[in-house]
């Protein structure tokens, strides 16, 4: 598409920047700082409007800008993507007495993208090359909230949240574990499991996992640092919102009478895994799901399909 092409159709998707100052046109992106709002991202023949950053909240904190991922319009569809760039970085977590070095991996992000393909459980979208030899993954953009908003925004009581919407979101969690199943098995991982992480989509329904970029080098389990997520995400939806031990005591709740420090979330001690001393009605088989991953658990799941197993002995 030549340039006087690119003109004619910024002018008919955006007519605000038809005027605009003279954009640029990028074709290596090494320095995304520079690949701005108005500007014009070539990649292999492929022209894309960029708009804004990316913005990324993290439970409670504000959104911070993720300026190497960028919302753009195929110029040649009109269709809205996600374009992310090359950005390294790295950082250690710890669970129990695990460390994992996890670090961004944008060519395990292209692979699981193509090996993923049209899964109704993932994002879509394919990898290219910038002229600079890039990883630049195009992303088909998702209408809809992540999960964490959805039960952020109920209003109703936990024992209502429990009974007459979290049947349905256990349903929907479940497809999702079976879909990170389906990445083990091809001797894949996730990376970064997150609440935030998983988009109802808002056309079909299905919750989709995104944001693949991240690895970590395992040590004794290669799918731990993945199924100890999958494991938060659970307690997180069980409780409809994280039960914070400072929480709970401040309120003089009852049950911190009972709590012992092997009640608390492995991965995060302010955190309470052993929910049914809080809510009662919670099936004993679906809190002994959610003792392993807390700080007394003597025994971690080792494999998706062991988690599904008891998962499907859940009856709500």
């Amino acid at each position: 598409m030549d340039r006087e092409t690119i003109d004619r159709r910024v002018a008919e998707l955006f007519p605000s920047l038809a005027d605009r100052r003279q954009f640029a046109t990028h074709i290596d992106t090494t320095d995304f700082y520079k690949v701005d709002y108005g500007d014009v991202l070539v990649l292999g023949n492929h022209p894309y409007l960029i708009l804004n950053n990316a913005k990324e909240g993290r439970f409670g904190l504000d959104d911070q800008e993720k300026f190497w991922v960028k919302r753009a319009i195929d110029l040649d569809s009109g269709q809205r993507k996600i374009i992310k760039l090359v950005f390294f970085e790295k950082f250690e977590a710890r669970i129990g007495d695990t460390t994992f070095d996890c670090f961004r991996s944008p060519r395990k992000e292209a692979r699981i993208l193509s090996k993923v393909g049209n899964h109704p459980h993932f994002m879509h979208g394919y990898a290219t090359e910038d002229s600079q030899g890039n990883i630049i993954r195009v992303l088909d953009f998702i209408y809809g909230k992540s999960l964490h908003n959805t039960v952020e925004d109920l209003t109703c009581s936990h024992s209502e949240y429990f009974c007459k919407i979290f049947p349905e979101v256990f349903k929907n969690f479940i497809t999702c574990v079976e879909a990170i199943g389906f990445l083990h098995r091809q001797n894949e991982k996730h990376g970064d499991i997150r609440r935030d992480h998983i988009l109802i989509d808002r056309e079909s329904g299905n919750y989709r996992w995104i944001d693949f970029d991240f690895n970590y080098r395992h040590r004794e389990n290669i799918y731990g640092y993945d199924l100890f997520g999958i494991g938060n995400i659970l307690i997180y939806l069980v409780g409809k919102g994280d039960v914070l031990l400072p929480d709970l005591s401040r309120s003089s709740h009852p049950a911190m009478d009972r709590i012992t420090p092997e009640d608390r979330n492995i991965v995060f001690h302010h955190r309470l895994a052993n929910l049914k001393l809080v809510y009662l009605y919670i099936p004993e088989s679906l809190n002994r799901i959610l003792l392993h991953f807390s700080m007394g658990a003597n025994w971690y799941y080792e494999h998706v399909d062991q988690l599904l197993e008891d998962l499907s002995c859940v009856h709500l």
